[in-house]
């Protein structure tokens, strides 16, 4: 078996204490050596045996470190990761992963000349509601896909507190490029590349900067619609996954409990951790050769970002091919950006 890949960690905000250092710290594969933490020291409360660095630059200075997760706020993330490469540190990269396709092709250039491996993290791929969505469809019970709706909505009226994502003109910040990376990410592992877009964004909170809606109707082959939606004045509960075909449909709220267990300080090796609490079932309807109406519940995967990891370590160690590919980087950039 190869050594467990040693690893740093850009930040230990909420980005690092929550999806990133419990998984680095409980998956055999790995050894987390060291996170950079330029204000408050914090990690050694849960990590005892970890280094803290007052910044990058001694981060990267470290040889033992072979994997670097760039983690830092969403503008500075080309910047860092391009820092990182061509520091030999393989990278995974918090989405978005830039502000533009031109930076995106850069990224993955470096990558390449520097002999490391690029990784974008996309854990909405390993939500609960999303897996059981996706078995749906791969079961091809919904027949012909008409349409597929996804949204991700917030009640948040008040202007959240990190600048980089609610300032004008800061790169790869608002809305868009935070929760439209999620829904677009899973799109594209779903259908792949749109054959075109319609998009639309507006601005509803008092100040706000940056757009805080937005909608994206994208067109596939044999007529298949797909809509994307994320509002942060949204007070009512929207289902998050909405799927109609030619024999049935099927539906299902967002109820994946992994980031509010692991705020909580559960651990992914836990048992308890990503299973959905009853009553979360998304519920399908078929209809029969009768045309009747068939009703059953759906019960969620478990969810398991941990799986983002494993993939990480199979590519560093064995070459294998990352699952969120530099095409669907360069694709879903292409739709945040336009």
């Amino acid at each position: 078996m190869a050594a467990p890949i040693v690893t740093g960690i850009m930040a230990y905000g909420m980005s690092g204490r929550i999806f990133h250092a419990p998984f680095v710290h409980t998956n055999p594969n790995f050894t987390l050596k060291a996170i950079v933490e330029r204000h408050q020291k914090k990690a050694n409360q849960i990590y005892p045996y970890v280094s803290s660095y007052d910044s990058i630059e001694q981060l990267l200075a470290d040889k033992e470190i072979e994997l670097v997760i760039v983690n830092t706020p969403s503008n500075l993330h080309f910047e860092h990761a391009i820092q990182a490469l061509n520091a030999g540190k393989h990278v995974l990269l918090e989405k978005p992963a830039a502000a533009t396709t031109e930076e995106v092709k850069e990224l993955f250039a470096t990558s390449r000349k520097a002999g490391k491996h690029l990784m974008v993290y996309q854990n909405r791929r390993y939500d609960s509601g999303f897996l059981a969505t996706k078995q749906v469809i791969e079961s091809g019970r919904l027949g012909k896909l008409i349409e597929v709706t996804f949204r991700m909505d917030r009640y948040k009226s008040a202007i959240g507190v990190k600048a980089f994502k609610e300032t004008k003109g800061v790169p790869a910040g608002g809305l868009v490029y935070d929760l439209g990376a999620h829904l677009i990410d899973n799109t594209i592992a779903l259908f792949g590349k749109p054959l075109s877009f319609y998009k639309t964004t507006g601005i509803y909170r008092d100040g706000s900067e940056v757009p805080d809606y937005f909608h994206y109707h994208l067109f596939y082959p044999n007529q298949l619609n797909v809509y994307l939606t994320s509002g942060l004045q949204i007070a009512g509960e929207t289902p998050g996954f909405w799927i109609n075909g030619t024999l049935g449909s099927f539906i299902k709220n967002r109820a994946d409990v992994q980031e509010a267990q692991l705020d909580k300080g559960m651990m992914p090796n836990n048992p308890e951790y990503g299973i959905e609490p009853p009553d979360n079932e998304g519920q399908l309807t078929i209809v029969n050769p009768d045309n009747q109406k068939c009703v059953e519940q759906v019960a969620s995967c478990r969810g398991d970002y941990n799986q983002i990891f494993e993939s990480v370590y199979h590519t560093v160690r064995q070459n294998a091919l990352f699952p969120v590919t530099e095409e669907h980087i360069a694709w879903q950039i292409e739709l945040l950006q336009a």
